[in-house]
C-alpha cells in the first residue's frame, strides 16, 4: 500500500523540484523552434499517460502484466526510480542557470563538465530514464515499457538537437567533451 504513494509523491516532488528550479535562469539567446520541441514533448506526454494512467487504458494488451506481482519487484523498481530521480535533481542543480526545458543556448552559456556531466553528457536524461525503468518494474504492465521507450526515443530526438546546437556554440571544446564522455549510460552508450 505504501508504494501506491510513494511512486506518486516521488514524481510529484519532482515535478515540483523543477517547476522551483526553472526560475531565474539566464536570458534566452536562441531557441528552438515550435515543431522541434513539438518532435519530443508529444512522445513524453504520451508516456506519462501510459506511466500515470489507471488500470484499464483503452488498448488492453497493454494492460496485461509483463512482470509478476511481487513486492521485491517494486522494491527494486522504488530503488531505481530513487536513484535515477536523485541523479536528474543532481545534474539540474549543476547546471543552473545553464539549464531550460527548450534545446536553447542561454547568453553567457556554460559548458558543465563536472558533477555527474563527468560520467554521461546528458545525465537528466539518463536518471528520468532510470527513474522510468523503476516504475516500469513497479506497474509491472506493458503500458509502462512502452512508455520507457516512447520517452526514450523522445530523449534522443531532443538530445541529437542539443549535440548539434552544443558543437556549433562550443565547437571544438565541446568536440572532445562528447569524444571521452558517452551521450546516457557510461562506458556504454
Amino acid at each position: 500500500m505504501a508504494y501506491r504513494i510513494f511512486f506518486p509523491a516521488l514524481w510529484l516532488a519532482f515535478v515540483a523540484f523543477w517547476i522551483i528550479m526553472a526560475r531565474g535562469g539566464k536570458a534566452v539567446a536562441e531557441r528552438e523552434d515550435v515543431y522541434s520541441r513539438l518532435s519530443h514533448y508529444a512522445p513524453l506526454a504520451i508516456a506519462a499517460y501510459l506511466l500515470a494512467a489507471p488500470h484499464n487504458i483503452p488498448a488492453p494488451y497493454l494492460n496485461d502484466r509483463f512482470a509478476p506481482h511481487s513486492l521485491g519487484l517494486v522494491r527494486f523498481g522504488a530503488a531505481l526510480t530513487f536513484c535515477g530521480v536523485a541523479i536528474a535533481a543532481w545534474a539540474r542543480l549543476r547546471l543552473a542557470g545553464n539549464w531550460s526545458s527548450d534545446v536553447t543556448v542561454k547568453r553567457d552559456h556554460e559548458l558543465v563538465v563536472d558533477g555527474p556531466y563527468r560520467w554521461v553528457r546528458h545525465p537528466i536524461y539518463a536518471g528520468v530514464l532510470l527513474a522510468l525503468v523503476g516504475t516500469a518494474l513497479a506497474v509491472g504492465e506493458w503500458r509502462a515499457p512502452l512508455a520507457v521507450l516512447l520517452a526514450g526515443v523522445a530523449w534522443w530526438r531532443k538530445l541529437t538537437i542539443e549535440e548539434a546546437v552544443m558543437r556549433r556554440q562550443f565547437g571544438d571544446l565541446y568536440l572532445r567533451y562528447a569524444e571521452r564522455t558517452r551521450a546516457l549510460i557510461p562506458f556504454v552508450l
